[in-house]
């Protein structure tokens, strides 16, 4: 069993963007992160994200939203990042809060600036599997990880447990793309456990803790956990039964320091590929 971890991942991808960046002479990519309230998790992400960002030479806007701004005050807001020239790349912090509808947001954002891939436009590119576009964050992490590990997708079994559009569904349409033969499990699929112990590659995004135990992995199974929980005792863990599974899993990934450790790093090199775009550097 090889754990493998993000910060190695994270590592390998950071050097390329930021060499990338310094090769630019002068032009620095500008991201712009948007929160709306104080969700402590939210701020936790944004903290991280702002961290990458910068280590790499991106240059960072925070624009900082009150919980109960109105529908149109927020897409107003939305709207002057949007048609900023200066930002290169958007990432909005999600869920919003209650009052907020986002779908006119999803439909509005520039898709070259949409560097976690919640436009209709790129969302669409992804399953047509035309690499043009950006997927989502975590969903390209998850592929990173793979390739990383040396993990050949062609004409493998793999499981994917969960199916939102923030991973399972953009996920799945991206090993597709790789030759792979995906099951996507849902709340009302009849039995997660046979389809998973049928798979050389398991993938958990459903959010529910531990909800992966030893009976649901055969020996020498890749899993990726991308699940960020906290268990009974207020601890972080993952949608794996990390100590369950690890034994008889060939390669996995753990809770914390696996999946999430990449996502910011697959979001610096979207805000590149984004300002490469729009400033010209990809015609050159």
């Amino acid at each position: 069993m090889t754990v493998i971890k993000g910060s190695d991942v994270a590592k390998a991808l950071n050097a390329q963007t930021a060499e990338e960046i310094a090769s630019w002479n002068g032009i620095v990519p500008k991201a712009a992160i948007i929160r709306v309230g104080d969700n402590p998790d939210d701020i936790s992400y944004e903290r991280g994200a702002v961290k990458r960002l910068e280590s790499v030479g991106i240059a960072c806007q925070l624009v900082t939203l009150p919980g109960d701004i109105t529908q149109q005050a927020f897409l107003e807001a939305f709207s002057k990042v949007n048609d900023d020239p200066s930002v290169h790349g958007i990432l909005l912090l999600r869920p919003l809060p209650p009052q907020l509808d986002e779908t006119p947001v999803r439909n509005q954002i520039n898709p070259d600036k949409d560097i976690d891939g919640i436009s209709p436009i790129n969302l669409a590119k992804v399953f047509s599997c035309d690499d043009s576009g950006f997927a989502p964050c975590t969903a390209k992490a998850v592929m990173e990880i793979l390739d990383y590990a040396g993990v050949n997708l062609h004409g493998k079994n793999v499981a994917v447990v969960g199916a939102s559009l923030v991973v399972g569904r953009p996920l799945s349409m991206l090993m597709l793309a790789r030759e792979a033969t995906v099951t996507l499990c849902h709340i009302y699929t009849k039995d997660v456990p046979k389809e998973c112990r049928e798979a050389d590659i398991v993938v958990v995004a459903c959010g529910v803790p531990k909800l992966i135990g030893e009976h649901h992995i055969s020996e020498g199974t890749v899993v990726i956990d991308v699940g960020i929980n906290l268990d009974e005792n207020g601890k972080l863990c993952g949608d794996v039964d990390f100590d369950a599974v690890a034994p008889k899993a060939s390669l996995i990934t753990p809770v914390p320091g696996g999946v999430g450790a990449v996502t910011t790093s697959i979001l610096a090199s979207h805000v590149v590929k984004a300002a490469r775009r729009l400033t010209g550097k990809e015609n050159r």
